[in-house]
């Protein structure tokens, strides 16, 4: 297996990042909850930018979806805004030509883990293998690995995500606005929750898998636009170039 490395990372992105604890009405429901110890400041944890330019990054977890993912790329492009996919690797190597086209039309792909576990109480080995697997599919598909992960649930511990980091050189990306899609609460309750909690430099959790998520989205990237927001990958609002243009090189497998 193949393990990548960024050539370069941005000190100046690092200085960015910023943690900060959910809005009062932000608190993840149970079933996707944020690490206990994720209010302490680490390198390795983003869940906001601190920024004072208009900008916010969509994210979208768990696919691609076979008939939502495109549905939603059109949306996106119509708009000419860009969001960062974290794919989950066996549905990578089930939809590679949705991949491809997320790549291609200048949004960002980060990693999902391969299965969807919940990572918490994984070994070392294990977690990497989830991360390393679904990195080697989404690079066969775009020619480029993901430089960031999102751990399925929000279930990764402090020193999971240091090792992460020490071992991948992948920070881990949480969320600072959850409007809890996966509940289901309906396209214009979503909506109305990414607009209410959204400021400079957030970013949002949702899920292209669930259909209602999809419909809210039109009235939610433009509610956002006409508030004066702009939408950046999860790499660009901290400062790294953009992922379609970051050099890579290739490292020899420990094993």
């Amino acid at each position: 297996m193949t393990i990548f490395s960024r050539r370069t990372f941005v000190s100046a992105g690092t200085a960015a990042l910023a943690l900060s604890r959910p809005t009062a009405g932000q608190a993840a429901a149970p079933a996707i909850s944020l690490p206990k110890d994720v209010a302490r400041r680490d390198a390795a944890t983003v869940m906001a930018v601190k920024t004072t330019t208009p900008v916010v990054a969509m994210t979208f977890d768990d696919g691609p979806h076979p008939s939502l993912t495109p549905k939603l790329l059109d949306m996106l492009k119509a708009r000419n805004l860009r969001a960062t996919f974290y794919l989950i690797g066996n549905r990578v190597v089930t939809w590679p030509d949705i991949v491809k086209r997320i790549a291609d039309e200048g949004h960002e792909i980060g990693n999902h883990s391969w299965s969807h576990p919940n990572l918490a109480k994984r070994s070392n080995a294990s977690v990497l293998s989830e991360i390393d697997r679904t990195t080697d599919a989404i690079y066969k598909v775009t020619g480029r690995p993901p430089v960031t992960f999102r751990p399925p649930y929000g279930a990764f511990t402090k020193r999971q995500r240091l090792m992460l980091y020490n071992e991948r050189n992948l920070p881990t990306i949480l969320w600072s606005v959850d409007p809890e899609d996966w509940r289901r609460p309906g396209a214009s309750v979503v909506s109305k929750r990414i607009l209410k909690y959204s400021r400079p430099g957030a970013i949002i959790l949702s899920h292209d898998i669930q259909s209602g998520t999809v419909r809210a989205m039109p009235n939610t990237f433009d509610g956002l636009t006409a508030r004066g927001l702009r939408f950046g990958t999860v790499s660009q609002m901290m400062g790294w170039p953009l992922w379609q243009s970051r050099n890579f090189r290739r490292v020899s497998s420990k094993g």
